[in-house]
């Protein structure tokens, strides 16, 4: 299994989930930033937009740090890191699993911009709700899915950190815990060993 990274980006999101789910895998650096480099055939297969993550798993190719999560999960770690087919949870875990980039990032884009919110017509309502939802989501809780970890915290846990590093997320506790439980995972330090140094 081969991952496309490149530093941060969401291609750590990959690394982390990889890490839960134990696989070997092997890390090809992308120069994302490059405006002039030349990507190979099999990562442009994988990504047509030519963004990491990326995953190439034999005939498997596929990019987006969310459909990589589901399918670690689902492929490697299924009923631990994802809960199965079967299971009544399931349509609940898809939800949160795609929170990030369907909520999370458009109400954190928004907010970052300073555009009007319109909590109303937008899909992501606007950044507050966002943050409400969420906080519901984990309160009394370690896990999305209570004590059982899986994709979505990679996912959620992923945003939550990277909120609070750029200093967006709330004086929360339920979210500051949150942050704090999944950055003390050792799946999560093996992706944030391969960032360089803060300068």
């Amino acid at each position: 299994m081969k991952l496309y990274w490149s530093p941060q980006t969401r291609a750590s999101r990959a690394v982390w989930m990889l890490e839960e789910a134990g696989v070997e895998y092997t890390i090809e650096e992308v120069a994302i930033r490059d405006p002039e480099r030349h990507d190979g055939d099999e990562f442009r297969a994988a990504s047509p937009m030519g963004k990491v993550p990326a995953l190439a798993d034999g005939d498997v190719l596929l990019s987006e740090s969310a459909a990589i999560c589901i399918y670690v999960a689902d492929r490697y770690a299924p009923g631990t890191l994802a809960p199965g087919l079967d299971d009544s949870r399931r349509g609940k875990y898809l939800y949160w699993t795609l929170y990030t980039p369907a909520v999370i990032e458009p109400a954190m884009a928004e907010k970052f911009s300073g555009a009007e919110p319109n909590r109303v017509s937008s899909g992501w309502g606007d950044f507050d709700l966002m943050i409400e939802t969420l906080e519901n989501g984990l309160h009394g809780r370690q896990w999305i899915f209570g004590e059982q970890f899986t994709a979505a915290d990679v996912m959620l846990g992923s945003s939550a950190s990277f909120m609070r590093q750029f200093g967006m997320l709330p004086d929360s506790e339920v979210l500051n815990a949150y942050a704090d439980r999944c950055e003390q995972r050792p799946a999560f330090a093996k992706a944030r060993q391969l960032e360089p140094a803060p300068q």
